[in-house]
């Protein structure tokens, strides 16, 4: 029973949850289990049933008690602040749209389409058109346990568990009528939070031979703005490095009043910016500053200030179970989750390019009295455009809203020795996304008598009817699955029993994403139409794609000694080329319906070893293949606009091109995407992995527990677009995903940059993941000491005819930052009603985004306070370190009071000069630091 002890905790204080680590009931629960009888259950990352906890791959377990404890708000508060992950979408990603809505697992830094999330051992729908999982809609009220194979698991799971398995499994066979409510409130404004559950059960399994559970949750999150917070709230954010003073620089050159671009008949001349209400007062208008170069004279929005840090956020959430014993050996079971999610994300007003011809009076009044003071001759003109901020529209705001429904049917007993199931899973996910201010229509604001060079302010009630709140687009994904699984003993050894798992997965889904018209704008599908949003690029293009697959694998335990086993799994996959029933032509209009791209087929497998050379010590290794089909968007999504570049970069292309009269100077350029339909050796081929994991725990007494893992991942043919600081930092390179193409939005050309889909990446991660628990008796009551943390080795990715990107520790060209460490300690003190935890929690810093002069990010400080010119930077984000403190109070059997401080220390968010990736806040990273600073909580439960 030591190894049972061993193994319990390995499993269940290998992490803290993000805030504090489980007390001292969890160990408590391996000695209780002595007296129990002994149960065998299907543990994530086996098919095999058998005594809990007996196991070679590394599976962290979080239980209900525990995630209690750490003061999570949400499921994705609580899985995303775990050291093993990182590569996730978080909240502040949907500020600027990028993020979607939704939140999501990755485990490693591998990223969310290789993490699998499973309820109750079951797929989900996906929120997108791969198998990522939306943990906005997952109940945390009706959550049990959580179970984290942070191993591949592709021969038992499929091709999407390549980075592993976060399992949520629900509440069952509960009797009680639970009720928590929680409010939470950051120091300074801004941020609150709030969240009520209640659950009842129905029936004993045991006794009564049924058992219904039924549960409700309600939370809320409020917006946190930029403007509350002093680190945020300006894109001119001064900083010290090296002993000097600096300042970003971090505007938009669309502006209110609009300022205006002129391009020249000459080629060789580069367009000149400038605004005309600065050289008519002489000074910028409010929330812009002054570029001041020799093709930039005009003032930049300010935009910083207007954006959230945090989406406000709403959830309702239903879950209800009913198990039926039919016999002592069979049980019938249900489950139905209902969940609504509703998220309002706003970022700057909208910003906009229009055409300004030069027979336009606006051009007449605004632009030719002022080329002589340019030095410009009217007739070396060819073109003119405005760069409009409008400002009185309000920011442009998304709301998505979430439904996501999930019904699962089944039967599950045993037979002799053999254990067996049988499931059907409906899962769909609906997401809504709907314009709810700050965009326009763009026919409607061309009725409207509004003067874009006019100042700011008095608008609003001008603007208002072209104001949209209506659909932007609508996604839907189906997942329907037929699962069987059986297990048990199939010969014995000397050893012991040998144990095989069999199953076997019938699978369709199905994705269809559906843009309004305006949303569309003008194409062949709707000819007559002629309005777009201004504030967005239009193009987009409606696809209803869907897939069937199935699989089979087997999975074989065998004792080979009293203290050694070996596992192996063989697993075969077999996907069908995709259906697409909106295929288009090259002009973007529906042709009809093909199968598109390849269909794929492959055997996976795992090798695994469990050894206890003494009975104290626990050594596992393993070793496996996986592979990954492309999402059903990679191969079916037409060619169309997705926005513009995150960051700020020059003209890729330069006279005598034609391309270069769509120049804009240092800017950012619009970015169009589309699937890679072909077929054979051309089209999308699986990508491959080969992943290990080496790992031990020792526990030399009761009171020591201490486990470590390595692990490492490797991935070929990897399916990727292009980052866009490929083509843009070698232009010559990429010179064929470069075009002019006629945006309708904006009344003229623009110069685009194509990101396709290749199998042209291959990535490489490794780490170290650790757990320790030491636990003491003192005079102040049971103290427990937990250490968990993850060490990266490696994270980087190749393309080919590129250099090997690494983010380990540094900003890479994906935009993406790596921690080489994230670690948690935790000090809990249980004393007679009280437990009181300590936490810290820490990240490691990393190399900032290098910056040019050219990049117009950050400029000097002068003397006088005043900013001089733009500088290269080159400098390092410091780590993040925040403690929290909780204090929970049990007052008898029914009724518990917890407290707690996040960020006990009010510790502000590293610093950054990052101008890509996360969403569009200024100053600091949202995606790797907090912005909420000191943050109190309570929550009171009680259970009758």
């Amino acid at each position: 029973m030591m190894m049972e002890k061993v193994l319990s905790r390995s499993l269940r204080l290998m992490f803290s949850g993000g805030a504090v680590v489980a007390g001292l009931g969890m160990l408590a629960q391996p000695v209780l289990a002595q007296e129990a009888p002994i149960q065998r259950v299907e543990i994530t990352g086996s098919s095999i049933k058998r005594i809990a906890k007996e196991g070679a791959l590394p599976v962290q377990t979080l239980t209900s008690a525990d995630i209690a404890k750490t003061g999570a708000k949400s499921v994705e508060d609580l899985v995303q602040a775990l050291p093993a992950m990182q590569g996730f979408i978080a909240a502040s990603e949907s500020v600027n749209g990028g993020g979607g809505g939704v939140q999501t697992a990755s485990i490693h830094n591998i990223g969310t389409g290789y993490t699998l999330v499973l309820l109750n051992g079951r797929r989900m729908a996906s929120y997108n058109s791969g198998s990522g999982v939306n943990l906005a809609s997952i109940p945390l009220a009706a959550v049990e346990r959580v179970e984290i194979l942070t191993d591949g698991a592709s021969a038992l799971y499929g091709s999407d568990a390549i980075a592993g398995v976060v399992n949520f499994i629900l509440k069952k066979n509960q009797q009680d009528f639970n009720i928590d409510g929680t409010y939470s409130a950051p120091e300074k404004s801004g941020g609150k939070s709030s969240k009520f559950s209640m659950s009842k059960g129905f029936g004993d399994l045991e006794n009564d031979g049924y058992n219904v559970l039924l549960s409700y949750a309600h939370d809320e999150q409020k917006e946190l703005n930029a403007a509350d917070r002093d680190f945020a709230k300006t894109g001119l954010v001064r900083f010290s490095e090296g002993g000097k003073q600096y300042s970003m620089y971090q505007l938009a050159v669309n502006t209110a009043p609009a300022s205006v671009t002129l391009n020249f008949k000459d080629k060789t001349r580069d367009p000149l910016t400038f605004s005309p209400n600065y050289l008519r007062d002489g000074k910028c208008a409010p929330n812009t500053a002054y570029i001041g170069t020799a093709t930039d004279k005009s003032c930049w929005f300010d935009y910083s200030g207007t954006v959230q840090l945090i989406p406000e956020s709403k959830r309702d959430s239903f879950f209800a179970s009913g198990n039926l014993k039919l016999n002592a050996d069979t049980k019938l079971f249900a489950e139905v989750v209902d969940s609504k999610f509703k998220q309002r994300a706003r970022f700057a007003p909208p910003a906009q390019t229009l055409s300004l011809p030069l027979t336009d009076p606006k051009y007449a009044a605004n632009v030719m009295p002022y080329l002589s003071q340019l030095g410009v001759n009217p007739a070396d003109v060819q073109k003119a455009q405005m760069n409009l901020r409008l400002v009185d529209a309000g920011g442009r705001a998304e709301t998505y809203d979430t439904e996501a429904r999930h019904i699962a049917l089944g039967v599950e007993g045993s037979y002799k020795d053999y254990d067996y199931s049988a499931s059907y899973v409906h899962s769909e996910n609906k997401q809504t996304m709907n314009y709810d201010g700050g965009f326009l229509s763009r026919n409607t604001y061309k009725t409207l008598t509004f003067d874009p060079f006019g100042m700011p302010g008095n608008s609003a009630a001008i603007l208002a009817p072209a104001v949209l709140h209506e659909l932007d687009n609508e996604i839907k994904t189906k997942l329907d699955v037929l699962s069987l699984r059986g297990s048990g003993t199939v010969f014995n050894t000397a050893a012991g029993a040998a144990q095989l798992g069999v199953g076997a997965d019938y699978t369709k889904q199905s994705y269809t994403n559906t843009p309004s018209s305006i949303t569309q704008g003008p194409n062949p599908q709707q000819p007559n139409w002629t309005d777009t949003v201004l504030g967005s690029a239009p193009g987009a293009l409606p696809v209803d794609a869907s897939r069937k697959n199935w699989g089979s694998f087997a999975e074989m335990l065998v004792p080979v000694l009293k203290n050694l086993d070996l596992s192996g799994a063989l697993r075969y996959d077999s996907y069908d080329a995709p259906k697409n029933n909106k295929v288009y032509d090259l002009d973007g209009k529906l042709i009809g319906s093909a199968t598109q791209g390849n269909s794929a087929s492959k055997t996976t497998y795992k090798l695994s070893l469990r050894y206890n050379p003494v009975e104290t010590v626990l050594l596992r290794a393993s070793y496996g293949t996986g592979f990954k089909v492309a999402e059903l968007d990679q191969i079916t999504k037409p060619v169309q606009d997705f926005g513009v570049t995150s960051g700020k970069y020059a003209c890729p292309v330069t006279a005598p091109d034609p391309r270069a009269n769509d120049c804009m100077g240092n800017t950012q350029y619009a970015l169009t995407s589309g699937g890679n339909a072909l077929t054979g050796s051309n089209g999308l081929r699986p990508e491959e992995s080969k992943q290990y994991t080496l790992g031990f725990r020792v526990e030399p007494n009761n009171n020591v527990s201490f486990g470590m893992d390595l692990w490492n991942v490797k991935l070929k043919n990897q399916i990727d677009q292009l980052p866009e600081t490929f083509p843009f930092a070698n232009p010559a390179q990429y010179n064929n995903l470069f075009s002019t193409v006629y945006d309708a939005g904006q009344g003229q050309n623009k110069l685009v940059t194509l990101l396709p889909y290749f199998n042209l990446a291959g990535s490489l991660y490794r780490g170290i993941d650790w757990d320790g628990t030491v636990k003491s008796k003192t005079g102040l009551g049971n103290l427990t000491v937990s250490w968990t943390g993850t060490y990266m080795l490696k994270s980087e990715k190749d393309v080919p005819g590129n250099p090997t990107e690494s983010s380990l520790g540094r900003f890479d060209a994906y935009n993406n930052a790596t921690a080489r460490v994230i670690t948690h300690l935790a000090a809990s003190l249980q004393a007679g009603m009280y437990t009181h935890t300590l936490t810290m929690n820490y990240r490691s810093g990393y190399h900032d985004q290098v910056v040019s002069a050219d990049d117009a990010v950050v400029k000097s400080v002068n003397a006088d306070g005043t900013l001089g010119d733009f500088v290269d930077m080159k400098r390092d984000v410091s780590s993040y370190q925040t403690f929290d403190w909780q204090t929970r109070a049990q007052i008898n059997k029914t009724f518990a009071i917890t407290g707690g401080i996040k960020n006990l220390l009010d510790t502000k968010p590293s610093f950054s000069d990052r101008t890509a990736g996360g969403g569009n806040q200024v100053g600091y990273d949202g995606r790797y630091n907090s912005p909420l600073g000191r943050e109190f909580y309570v929550t009171a439960s009680a259970k009758f």
